[in-house]
């Protein structure tokens, strides 16, 4: 079985290195928010071409810190609007209903799989005040055009780029492109942890404090509380396993851009529909996400070649169970991309064996 991901592996090639981060985070003694975590914040920082990231706990905080920082300074109330995309992970709306926001859900764009400008646009109201733009399976949204309806409407542009670490719009990298940005570095992704973790990144040093505290009891310092904030914050150690991995993230991208072009070039199957990116530049490909009418006979097919797949993913936002007052709601190209996508594998371990296996295998079916 080729498998579709083997962190093990993915991350042999930094053991020694994560062997000295551990070995010199019990030797400091400091296991929270210590040096790692501030040195991290200051790379990523850099990386991202912001002036602050701030360690938060995974993504899902990341989004609603975000929220829960600019309630705070007055640029958004309870209740106010925020647009998401319908067919985003949940977490991107649970976020929002955690920050007792209201997620309005927006259709994408069939060929990006990314919110649909037109559609945001004509979902404007008073009550609207900010756009949550997610990065999906690494390609950057139409950033351009969410800008300008932002800027003319006076609202809060905000990236989840959870998935998209590195990936270059307009000569700027994702968490430097709207107001403010969440990431997570759950271990699957392009630059992942061994573990749980998140950060923000914004130019905006007020904003920034304000997350600083609100992930950490809300504290500005030990034992007093401005706000009601949460406990989310990144952990030590795993800081320094990101510290370790953030200088080859570029390089990672990279192999996985190879992969995608390899498949983009020899996979020829008129039942398959392939990712149509806008830009290699802005798209890094977290996932290579196929479109078939036939997915479940796809999918048991690959199984069959000894090719692993998932379903990134099954069920959208609006019919689960948890957001039950949208069930009978309908998102047309949502449910499309819901039943007919699947992800094959684009880890950067792949061998040139195993990427032309899969690719032979594609164009039989």
């Amino acid at each position: 079985m080729i498998p579709f991901l083997n962190l093990k592996e993915i991350n042999l090639k930094y053991e020694v290195a994560f062997q000295e981060k551990f070995a010199q985070f019990l030797e400091s003694g400091y296991y929270v928010r210590g040096n790692e975590v501030k040195s991290f914040e200051q790379n990523f920082a850099q990386y991202c071409g912001t002036a602050h990231a701030i360690g938060v706990g995974n993504g899902l905080d990341a989004i609603r810190l975000i929220l829960e920082g600019y309630k705070i300074l007055g640029k958004l109330k309870p209740a106010d609007e925020i647009l998401a995309p319908a067919n985003t992970y949940i977490a991107s709306v649970l976020a929002i209903s955690q920050a007792g926001l209201t997620p309005v859900l927006v259709e994408p764009n069939i060929k990006t799989y990314n919110i649909d400008p037109q559609q945001v646009k004509e979902k404007i109201n008073a009550k609207t005040k900010a756009i949550l733009a997610v990065h999906l399976y690494g390609q950057v949204s139409d950033m351009n055009a969410l800008q300008k309806i932002a800027k003319e409407n006076n609202l809060l542009l905000i990236e989840d780029a959870a998935q998209a670490h590195g990936a270059v719009y307009e000569n700027k990298k994702t968490g430097n492109l709207g107001d403010a940005a969440a990431f997570s570095f759950y271990p699957t992704k392009n630059l992942g942890a061994l573990g749980d973790g998140g950060a923000v990144t914004t130019q905006d040093a007020k904003l920034a404090e304000i997350v600083l505290q609100l992930s950490n009891y809300g504290q500005a310092t030990k034992y007093v509380s401005r706000f009601k904030g949460i406990n989310s914050r990144l952990d030590e150690i795993q800081a320094g396993f990101l510290n370790v991995k953030l200088p080859f993230l570029d390089e990672i991208n990279q192999m996985r851009k190879r992969i995608a072009k390899t498949y983009l070039e020899h996979i020829d199957n008129e039942k398959i529909v392939l990712p149509q990116p806008t830009d290699f530049q802005s798209h890094v490909f977290h996932q290579f996400v196929l479109r078939t009418k036939e997915r479940n006979l796809f999918k048991k097919y690959l199984s069959e070649q000894e090719i692993d797949s998932i379903i990134h993913y099954p069920i959208p936002p609006h019919q689960q169970d948890a957001y039950r007052e949208w069930n009978d709601l309908s998102y047309p190209v949502t449910e499309q991309i819901h039943q007919e996508i699947i992800s094959i594998p684009i880890r950067e371990n792949l061998t040139d064996s195993e990427i032309f296996y899969i690719i032979e295998q594609i164009n039989r079916f």
